[in-house]
């Protein structure tokens, strides 16, 4: 049986020295079923171009994401795009994954999803409409112990969820940034690119996600403080959320940018009525379970297994899915990989005319990522309101 040939990717941004292309690209590489083929890298052609031309590897470069999208439909099956992936700063996420889901082409968006909850609605319209996988590039949850985290959770493990703190911790914004010129500060600071909140919107989102995969619950409800500590920046840089979960639980989610010290310190802790789950992003390889009268027990990748006391049966796909064993790292970039390999059994099993599932439990999905700006409107809405209560619109 022939080898299938590699998915083709096309990128939308990530020149001008963008950060989040280049862990994108190489999580696409990881398996060599997938490669990164046509890139519209930049919004003015000729750079666009001149990038292109001069990318590590060779890529067929377009002047614009429009250019690229329109050109598919000139070229046989077989040679078309497999899927889009769109890594632009955030007031560009909207049309490149709206004019590609038009053209019926997948797409894999980074977050947030959009800048307003109508053009997120509009994108879940489109995506339904022409029925093609669309993915949100939610790093975390591509993390192992985050899926597994979600088996421990969700399997009643802990019992009842009672509470769940979600934080994302940074200090790359404590002073005035956005004034020296660099590029990643200017943009995200900007109401017109970022959106109505900054941190929340930024990473705010990761912690959301992160509470929403692995405990499977919806926050329903909050009340926030969306605050600007360095003086003179217009959107939030410190963002705390206190809420109601579907369940009737209680939860904080919280981001911060001013935290001298705090790198990218995401991390999620499940109070449940038998027990506590405890994991964090800058030790991503272990999970830790607090249980009444108990001594903790740590949990790493590559290293579980089932029927210990604690856990049961454990799904044989999770325990055979680590490819390297522990005590060899996996990270960052891993996490990507995880979230691309799963879109690309989507994305097959949807060319095949097969089920696909694209469903939120490997990935966050289109659903996902309106949730996350639904959310980010609620907060923003309840500080400006005397930070009441406010009900989440959930769809």
């Amino acid at each position: 049986m022939a080898s299938k040939q590699p998915l083709k990717i096309g990128m939308v941004g990530g020149g001008g020295g963008a950060f989040i292309a280049n862990p994108h690209q190489k999580a696409i590489h990881f398996d060599g079923t997938r490669r990164v083929h046509s890139v519209a890298l930049h919004p003015d052609p000729k750079v666009a171009m001149d990038e292109a031309e001069n990318w590590p590897y060779p890529v067929k470069g377009y002047e614009s994401y429009d250019a690229m999208i329109a050109a598919q439909q000139e070229l046989p099956p077989e040679e078309r795009l497999d899927y889009i992936l769109v890594v632009t700063p955030n007031f560009v996420h909207f049309d490149p994954c709206y004019k590609a889901l038009e053209a019926g082409i997948p797409v894999m968006c980074e977050k947030p999803l959009t800048l307003t909850i109508e053009d997120a609605d509009t994108l879940v319209a489109k995506a339904r409409e022409k029925n093609v996988p669309f993915a949100v590039a939610h790093t975390y949850v591509g993390h192992w112990t985050s899926w597994f985290s979600r088996f421990i959770v969700q399997s009643g493990l802990l019992g009842e969820v009672r509470w769940v703190d979600s934080f994302y911790l940074q200090g790359w914004l404590a002073e005035k940034l956005e004034d020296t010129g660099q590029m990643q500060a200017a943009w995200r600071t900007d109401p017109k690119k970022a959106g109505i909140s900054g941190a929340g919107g930024d990473i705010g989102t990761h912690a959301l996600e992160q509470l929403r995969f692995v405990t499977g619950l919806d926050v329903t409800e909050v009340s926030a403080h969306c605050e600007c500590m360095v003086p003179g920046r217009p959107i939030d840089d410190h963002f705390t959320v206190y809420g109601k979960l579907s369940n009737g639980g209680r939860c904080l989610v919280r981001a911060s940018q001013i935290c001298h010290g705090s790198k990218n310190d995401l991390g999620i802790v499940v109070a449940g009525t038998k027990g506590l789950l405890k994991w964090r992003q800058e030790d991503a390889e272990a999970v830790t379970i607090c249980l009444p009268g108990q001594p903790d027990r740590t949990y790493y990748r590559a290293a579980v297994s089932a029927n210990d006391g604690f856990l049961g049966d454990v799904p044989q796909w999770l325990l055979d899915e680590p490819t390297i064993p522990f005590g060899h790292v996996e990270a960052f970039h891993d996490a990507y990989a995880r979230l691309h390999r799963e879109f690309e059994k989507d994305i097959r099993a949807w060319q095949a005319g097969e089920a696909w599932n694209c469903d939120g439990s490997r990935y966050a999905n289109i659903d996902d990522g309106r949730m996350g700006l639904a959310f980010i409107q609620a907060a923003v809405h309840s500080h400006q309101h005397n930070n009441d209560w406010t009900k989440v619109d959930l769809g």
